[in-house]
């Protein structure tokens, strides 16, 4: 049976024990461990793959630490998580024609669509009975997977960066320009302050921004991926020249260096996480009219904001999840033209995973974290390993 990471209620029980429930001391990797798995028997319409890389994402951080909800005893008490993968296919069912044996693919989370095609659920978190790829091998609906774009001048790790994070940063982008149109037409202001905050999602979409001729701007307290957007011409902010936000000054001082650097303007969209310490700091120093995309849905579940304050700027804030597979697949055409994601310095081997995710806890990465499973590569990605 192929090797894959599991989480369970057992082993967060446990180290919620050790810590005596304070999430500071919380160790992420001993909760992540490695376990065998049986796949289920293929379907006419399922793919069989062996996973090549993985990145490593922030949900699976709170699968681990239960901070949101207790997702592996939701699902009767463990789960294989997994939400972000590149694999080979090794055999496909009597009725898949997108796919054949050799072929090398990424993968998405869609879980259950709605009737417009947004995802209700995750997969490999909160889809009933989905197991996700931080294993050896899975087998998939044919649906769940798409084409890996490997001319699309990237390497594989930086491939590997973007299956999760460039659908949700496309997603973010198209509605926060949208909503913000729905106020402003382009005729009454064509070139937009764009503010962006932290990590792999807020950096590509930041792209975006700037590849349509926008002002775009990443705060970040990293200077590795300050320094790779600065290449990409995209102006940058240290985070810890203003205490992470902490308190009010913190917060007012930022305002005032964003009016400064936007001629007064603030910015017109800002993708935060629309909670924690970055959201003060992005509605105090939103435009008129300004939207402010979520980039997910860590650190709390609530918010508390001056809804009057924030009605008579006319702001909007926007709860966003997941892009639709179409979206997905429109988000892969932008591989390396527009999405050049920053990556950590160390690629993790396999048996690494869990000090990933704990050193992803711990947010002291240089970029977005990938994890090599396989050792041997087909050759037709032989030429992506750097």
């Amino acid at each position: 049976m192929p090797r894959a990471y599991a989480i369970t209620a057992e082993a967060i029980a446990a180290e919620n024990a050790r810590v005596a429930g304070d999430l500071e001391k919380f160790d992420v990797s001993k909760v992540i461990a490695l376990d065998e798995l049986a796949l289920r028997e293929m379907g006419p319409k399922d793919v069989h793959l062996k996973i090549l890389v993985a990145s490593a994402e922030h949900n699976v951080d709170h699968a681990a630490l239960a901070d949101t909800l207790n997702i592996a005893e939701f699902r009767g008490g463990k789960i294989y998580p997994g939400n972000s993968a590149v694999g080979e296919v090794l055999a496909v069912g009597r009725d898949v024609t997108r796919f054949k044996p050799g072929d090398v693919v990424i993968t998405h989370a869609n879980g259950e669509p709605d009737a417009y095609g947004y995802p209700l659920r995750i997969w490999a978190y909160d889809q009933p009975d989905s197991i996700g790829w931080y294993g050896e091998e899975a087998m998939v609906g044919d649906w769940q997977i798409l084409p890996a774009p490997l001319d699309c001048g990237l390497n594989l790790w930086e491939i590997a960066a973007l299956p999760l994070r460039a659908p949700t940063a496309y997603h973010l982008w198209r509605r926060g320009l949208g909503i913000f149109r729905v106020k402003v037409a382009r005729e009454q202001l064509a070139r937009l302050n764009v503010l962006g905050f932290g990590g792999g999602v807020s950096e590509l979409f930041l792209m975006l921004a700037r590849h349509e001729g926008h002002r775009a701007i990443f705060c970040s307290g990293s200077p590795e991926r300050r320094r790779h957007l600065e290449g990409l011409g995209i102006e940058t902010i240290d985070q810890k020249r203003f205490n992470r936000f902490v308190d009010r000054d913190d917060v007012k001082a930022f305002s005032k260096h964003v009016k400064k650097l936007t001629d007064g303007e603030g910015a017109h969209v800002v993708c935060d996480m629309l909670r924690g310490p970055v959201f003060a700091a992005g509605i105090a120093a939103a435009a008129r009219a300004g939207v402010n995309v979520s980039a997910g849905w860590q650190l709390d579940k609530s918010i508390r904001y001056d809804s009057a304050g924030l009605s008579v700027r006319q702001i909007t804030l926007d709860h966003s999840h997941l892009e639709t597979i179409t979206g997905c697949g429109a988000a892969t055409e932008l591989y390396g033209r527009v999405f050049k994601p920053t990556v950590h310095r160390e690629i993790y081997a396999f048996g690494d995973l869990p000090r990933a995710f704990e050193e992803m806890h711990q947010n002291v990465q240089t970029g977005i974290p990938i994890v090599r499973v396989a050792q041997e590569m087909p050759q037709s990605v032989e030429t992506l390993v750097t």
